[in-house]
């Protein structure tokens, strides 16, 4: 079958590799039809991350199953699913905690499209079949009446983006939030969307590019364009404030613009070994900091509810629609969000 494979540097390649195959009674194979391109892949493709290749890519998957084990009961051939990025249980003590991110019945963070992470080469969405195993806890149904490439996202990043705001908003209902954009370009218009779906009173989207300011614009935030480097005293003092920048600056920028008492979010960690943190200040304004890989699993049900209500649109970030089999062209267009589709679906 083929397989889209991130050779090295800034190459990618169609590889023609083994299918797949059913490896335990509790496995599904689900056959990718639309994918979207996470934030990570972009510094993937480019050279950016330091992941060494060569590996699958595609990690934002939605599908339909094409072959199930005997021990699988919610699911059936033919059925549209979602397929959560992180391979989990269900059933370890930290899948049942909800940290879906960690489960133990796996190599720690087995994911698809991420060898180098994990050690463990799983496939990847942008390929002809992925094996899915603990089917029935793994895969979600998708919502009837919705295309595959509004919830391919749901996978990882749109999942990502408003769960990291809509936790602090049923904490903190109508407070204000700012969002800082920049490495993390979707993410931020996730946490953008989910602020203004979950009623937070303020919705403000700094950044130092154009283009997206414009879509954060779109969206429903106020925008403050900020200089180059994001060199720009805070724009005031938020109850919430989410890093998608993922830099120093961006990170101290976000320290500054927490109120007392306030939640700071960090979108990634960093691909340095430290980054510089003002403890004193933290310390000093009572600032929470929250930085950790999305609990895909865990979360996805709600936000797939937000989407099947019409409260949530991921397929409002995509800014290109490309063919599946011109992702290899495509997966470094350095435009917002990325949805590959296989000719026929929507």
């Amino acid at each position: 079958m083929r397989q889209l494979t991130y050779v090295g540097g800034n190459k990618v390649e169609w590889w023609d590799v083994p299918p797949p195959r059913l490896h335990d009674d509790r496995d599904a194979l689900v056959q990718p039809l639309a994918v979207t391109r996470c934030d990570l892949d972009l510094a993937i493709v480019h050279g950016r991350s330091g992941l060494a290749g060569p590996f699958a890519l595609g990690h934002e998957t939605a599908g339909r199953i094409v072959d199930i084990g005997g021990a699988v009961r919610n699911f059936a051939p033919g059925d549209l699913v979602i397929v959560p990025f992180q391979i989990s249980c269900g059933a370890c003590d930290r899948c049942r905690r909800g940290h879906t991110n960690a489960c133990t019945a796996v190599p720690f963070r087995s994911s698809y499209g991420l060898k180098p992470v994990c050690g463990v080469e799983y496939g990847g969405g942008l390929s002809d079949l992925i094996r899915v195993p603990f089917a029935d806890h793994m895969l979600v149904h998708q919502p009837e009446g919705h295309p595959l490439s509004q919830t391919a996202g749901l996978a990882d990043g749109a999942t990502d983006g408003f769960s990291a705001v809509a936790r602090w908003l049923q904490q903190r209902p109508g407070a204000d939030v700012l969002v800082i954009g920049g490495f993390a370009h979707s993410l931020a218009m996730f946490a953008v969307q989910a602020a203004v779906a979950r009623g937070a009173g303020r919705v403000v989207y700094l950044d130092d590019h154009a283009p997206r300011l414009a879509k954060a614009k779109s969206l429903g935030a106020d925008i403050i364009e900020a200089p180059a480097g994001l060199m720009i005293e805070p724009p005031g003092l938020f109850p919430i404030v989410i890093d998608a920048a993922a830099t120093d600056a961006s990170i101290l920028l976000a320290f500054r613009s927490t109120e007392p008492n306030g939640i700071c979010q960090r979108m990634y960690g960093d691909f340095a070994e430290t980054t510089p943190v003002p403890l004193r200040h933290m310390y000093g304004v009572g600032i929470t900091l929250k930085v950790s890989r999305v609990n895909v699993r865990a979360e996805l049900p709600d936000c797939v509810a937000h989407v099947a209500a019409g409260h949530y649109h991921p397929e409002h970030v995509i800014t290109r629609r490309v063919r599946f089999e011109d992702a290899h062209e495509a997966i470094g267009d350095p435009t917002i969000r990325v949805a590959f589709v296989r000719d026929g679906i929507a």
